[in-house]
């Protein structure tokens, strides 16, 4: 047995394979807006697992679903439907503007479906058409496909030779996009906020160019909400904010509020994979299932997205009030996935020094500041986030 914190962080030395720079702190237990580490500290987080907790840390609301459906049944195999896979689906399709929908466990799982179905449309449809531009900048998983379609410079590199298939242009630019279609293109993914490039928004006009483009070429639009999905933009969909439907969508992170879910929609057209085409051992698992019902319905009797909001708008108006005092720029966001710039690269300075204090933040860019909370957050909170805040940029600057 493990006893100490110390002892505990020599174990993980010693077992857990390198891919991350982590603190010397292990969490234990959560609760709401807050984190324990094994010896006892308290901290405020702001980064809600990743946009992931939606709903704060051990809701009960997903405690009783677990409960409920591993009494009944934890896996019946992909070959069956079960109930709560069927509800859920009727649920998600009910509230959005697609037809159909695919279960997996992860964003790039998601994404990764997103692509075979546009490529098969492509194959089907439009001549064996492939390629899919996405955005410079953009964010879609780290499997070795969507690393590819990830539009990061610093992974140009990794893992040669990458995927083919994916041509990445600047964000915000439909020039740029439309001399990027051709007879090879079957589809255009995006993110309508890019949230680990640093919470770029896209501009009404560009997803408005992109719908009319992706009509004109008889090509695909395909949305990844992987992190802006289920409330975090102050709807419970982003692109209910630009009056156009995606013929895709993704959604992972907030959908299983914890629990590893994901979810690719589509329009009806789509529903054109033969059997065998996708699929995978958990996709519809019941455990997972009966958490998402649990978890998008909660969202939906508490008016979650409007509640983001309207705490989003609270927090920019603070932080502009903080920003009087101290350096930030370009304070930006929507709903819940908030951002700002410091002067210089001191962003992992500050998630440091902020987490000595208690406070978790990040910094998905040198300069760049991170807030994408649990969407049940409140006003103490923001207040108690940014009285920290304070004091630490008040050390640093």
């Amino acid at each position: 047995m493990l006893n100490t914190t110390d002892e505990l962080l020599e174990q993980a030395g010693r077992t857990i394979l390198f891919t991350a720079a982590r603190p010397d702190i292990v969490m234990e237990k959560g609760q709401g807006m807050y984190l324990w580490d094994t010896d006892g500290k308290k901290y405020l987080d702001f980064i809600g697992g990743w946009a992931v907790n939606c709903l704060g840390h051990c809701p009960g609301v997903i405690a009783d679903a677990l409960n409920r459906q591993a009494s009944m049944l934890i896996n019946a195999s992909p070959a069956f439907y079960n109930r709560p896979m069927i509800e859920f689906a009727k649920l998600l399709t009910d509230i959005s503007c697609f037809d159909r929908v695919f279960f997996s466990s992860t964003g790039a799982e998601a994404n990764e479906g997103a692509v075979k179905l546009a490529r098969k449309y492509g194959a089907k449809f439009l001549g064996g058409a492939y390629e899919i531009v996405t955005a410079v900048n953009g964010f879609h998983g780290r499997t070795l496909a969507m690393m590819s379609a990830t539009g990061k410079k610093h992974w140009e590199d990794l893992f040669k030779p990458k995927l083919p298939g994916f041509v990445h242009v600047p964000f915000n630019d439909t020039d740029a996009a439309a001399a990027a279609v051709n007879e090879n293109t079957c589809a255009i993914m995006i993110e309508p906020v890019q949230g680990e490039g640093g919470v770029n928004l896209a501009d009404d006009g560009y997803i408005a160019g992109l719908r009319r483009l992706c009509d004109e070429k008889g090509i695909l639009l395909i949305f990844d909400e992987v992190q802006t999905g289920i409330g975090r933009t102050g709807k419970m969909f982003a692109y209910q904010h630009y009056g156009i439907e995606p013929d895709i969508m993704t959604l992972a992170k907030g959908i299983g509020g914890g629990f590893p879910l994901s979810a690719m929609l589509a329009k009806e057209k789509l529903n054109i994979f033969d059997p065998g085409d996708q699929g995978g051992t958990y996709t519809g698992q019941p455990l997972a299932m009966a958490v998402g019902l649990a978890v998008v319905r909660e969202v939906l009797a508490k008016d979650l997205p409007g509640r983001a909001a309207i705490m989003g708008e609270y927090i920019i108006e603070r932080l502009k009030e903080l920003s009087e005092k101290y350096p930030l720029r370009n304070i930006r966001g929507r709903g819940l996935l908030i951002a700002f710039d410091l002067p210089d690269a001191s962003g992992e300075k500050v998630v440091s020094a902020c987490l000595d204090e208690g406070l978790i933040l990040n910094s998905p860019r040198p300069a760049t500041i991170r807030l994408m909370p649990p969407l049940t957050v409140m006003k103490q909170h923001v207040d108690d986030m940014l009285d920290i805040l304070s004091r630490v940029l008040g050390k640093i600057y």
